[in-house]
């Protein structure tokens, strides 16, 4: 076995696309404005890694789109600014992070027995120029990923050091208005200083203005490179918000409400995230040890109302959900690692624990007052869990990995218990390559958790660990010069689907669900100047145990498009294009009432004004569609409404918008 192929078995084998998911060392290696190869790395067809380079390529509207980088996942909003967004992948209406785990520099962003939904997923304390990595992997193959990460799991990786300071300034419409000072300073031989402050204001084009008022900052100190190092991560948020829900149909459709009009002028919110986290890794030959330990304060308080009139009709159905929490947590693990001739192999040991202090509440409030407290809870929740994964490569065309996790929860809600312990076996194969073209079989069981609440309560109480299990067949193929290719066909079934409903702004556990799916992406650069993107997906969601009322799985996607172009020709110019087709989805079990589908296109175009400042001109829905970014189906009543009314609740797409930056480094 030569030197050369024995390097890249061994690349292959120990470092699949997301194997440094956690790891915030981990240095970039970028090709001028190329994807980086995964054939003979990734573990699957639904595992990838994207890299600075091309986020930066991306228009975003908000930071939790940061996540639209993973092929067929899309990221929506039904809220004001400063709430978490909703996301749909595989089939799923994943509402705000169920069954999509996410990470931030190994540190959970995902939370347990939320006040308003399981698996809350707030990436507003995002800064995008700090990322340099982007990890995805879809489906229950991966011992380390554990709760949420059934559908997918995202890794953000923040950088150590910057290449360069930058200061930016950007103003656009609708009250847009940010601010960005982020550097670098090196300490010692070998020590250094990152920081960023972020300062962001937005209206949004609604009537009443969302008058979204955020505060960022991060402070990381690190020493060392990826595998032989430590940082140490400071990171604080702050933002508050007016929220426009979203409002019935029926009263654009007569003229007493406009699209970007609202009902209660109270909704709104604010949340503070406050987090110190470190990592640490040591390898050599052999080995490699890897450690992160962390502890995140969040808080929020969030005042929504969907029906209205309903059910109070002097005060209204607005209601509070206030959740505050600590969250603290570790994750170690140690991986040993070999080769001889044709072979190679990994086995990896680690260990895993969280635990969260939960003080959450539901309460009926008029104009942000509190009337009555329906319930509230002190929660705290637990869990500990150990995984073992062996990486093989048994020939040059052969490599497989075989994992097993062991969970197990506590949940005490006041003085009710409850425990479980779960195991989650996994099993992966890759063929070739061939030709440029590999081949990937994989198996595994995951699942989520479910709210404390509901799992301790005394009749009838939820299922505390819902398993999934997922089966996938798929190909990566580099063929054809300049282009990279994926495809996948999955089959997902859950014990418990998590239902989202709309009118009551929470979640509940319901009947046993079945997903087929495939999906289909594309890159292709033909010139060294233009990169072309195309992810194509398409799932069919149906519960599985009969009911009266249907089948159907409410807001679950059935079609999801990307298309873009990036464009980098001789500086002084650069530009992209993009074009996110959100397809329909049945919003009623038995699919007599669907949404539209939605389609817009983003676009950014750069200059270069010297060497050191760029001038950057962003697009939102250039084509200015009148379409929905979220629809639901329930009754609400209106103040002037002598009954309820049943029909199809909406929130718009944010009209076509302009942003102009200013970016300077130094």
């Amino acid at each position: 076995m030569n030197k050369r192929f024995r390097n890249f078995a061994l690349a292959g084998l120990l470092a699949p696309a997301a194997a440094y998911a956690d790891d915030p060392f981990m240095q970039r290696v970028l090709i001028e404005g190329a994807r980086a190869s995964q054939v003979g790395m990734a573990d699957s067809a639904g595992m990838g890694s994207v890299s600075q380079r091309q986020l930066e390529a991306r228009t975003i509207y908000r930071p939790g789109e940061i996540l639209e980088a993973t092929p067929g996942l899309v990221a929506s909003q039904h809220s004001g600014e400063g709430k978490a967004n909703q996301f749909y992948l595989r089939g799923f209406n994943l509402d705000h992070g169920t069954d999509l785990r996410t990470t931030v520099d190994g540190m959970p962003v995902n939370q347990r027995s939320h006040a308003h939904g399981q698996g809350w997923t707030d990436l507003n304390f995002i800064i995008p120029e700090l990322v340099a990595r982007l990890d995805y992997n879809k489906g229950p193959y991966n011992a380390g990923t554990g709760d949420f990460s059934s559908a997918g799991a995202a890794a953000i990786s923040y950088s150590a050091r910057l290449p360069q300071d930058q200061a930016g300034a950007t103003a656009g419409q609708n009250g847009y208005g940010r601010a960005l000072l982020a550097g670098s300073r090196e300490s010692g031989s070998n020590g250094s200083w990152l920081y960023a402050l972020e300062t962001v204001h937005n209206d949004g084009p609604f009537t009443r203005g969302d008058n979204y008022r955020k505060l960022n900052a991060v402070l990381r100190y690190s020493e060392g490179f990826a595998n032989n190092g430590y940082t140490v991560t400071a990171m604080a948020y702050r933002g508050a918000w007016s929220a426009t829900d979203q409002i019935p149909q029926r009263a654009v459709d007569s003229g007493l409400l406009g699209r970007f009009d609202g009902i209660d002028p109270t909704d709104g919110g604010q949340a503070r995230r406050f987090s110190l986290s470190a990592a640490w890794a040591r390898s050599d030959e052999k080995q490699t040890t890897r450690a992160n330990a962390y502890i995140i304060n969040n808080r929020l308080e969030l005042f929504s109302n969907f029906t209205y009139f309903l059910d109070d009709p002097v005060h209204g159905d607005q209601f509070a959900q206030p959740d505050r929490r600590v969250t603290s947590g570790f994750d170690v693990s140690h991986s040993w690692h070999d080769h001889l001739d044709d072979m190679a192999w990994s086995t990896t040991l680690g260990l895993q624990a969280q635990n969260d202090n939960i003080f959450n509440a539901l309460q009926h409030t008029q104009a942000r007052q509190v009337l009555a407290t329906v319930r509230a809870d002190h929660i705290v929740e637990t869990s500990a869990a150990v995984y073992l994964q062996q990486r093989l490569r048994v020939t040059p065309w052969l490599r497989g990995e075989a994992g097993v996790r062991l969970d197990r929860y506590r949940f005490a809600v006041g003085g009710a218990r409850a425990d479980e312990t779960l195991a989650s076996p996994s099993i992966s194969l890759a063929f070739g390559p061939w030709s440029g073209t590999e081949f990937y079989l994989n198996a595994g069981r995951g699942f989520h958790s479910n709210d404390a609440r509901g799992v301790t309560q005394a009749q009838d109480p939820a299922t505390p660990l819902a398993r999934s299990r997922g089966l996938e067949f798929g190909l990566r193929s580099e063929a054809v010069k300049g282009l990279q290719t994926v495809l996948a066909l999955y089959r997902l079934d859950f014990d418990s689907e998590l239902v989202y409903l709309g009118d009551a702004g929470s979640t509940e556990a319901g009947r046993p669900s079945r997903r087929y799916g495939i999906e289909f992406s594309n890159y292709y650069k033909p010139f060294k100047w233009l990169s072309l993107d195309a992810d194509l997906a398409f799932a069919r969601g149906r519960f599985r145990r009969a009911a009266p009322e249907g089948d159907r799985i409410p807001g679950a996607v059935e079609g999801v498009a990307q298309l873009a172009a990036t464009v980098t020709p001789a500086v002084p110019w650069s530009g992209a294009l993009r074009l996110r087709w959100f397809g329909p989805r049945p919003l009623v079990e038995d699919n007599s009432v669907r949404s539209k589908a939605s389609a817009t296109v983003n676009g950014r175009l750069a200059y270069k004004l010297a060497t050191n400042a760029t001038l950057e001109l962003e697009g939102f829905n250039l084509a200015n569609r009148q379409v929905s970014a979220i629809d639901y189906f329930y009754e609400s009543r209106l103040k002037d409404e002598a009954e309820s009314t049943p029909g199809i609740h909406f929130h718009p797409i944010e009209a076509r918008s302009f942003r102009l930056s200013l970016n300077y480094i130094f």
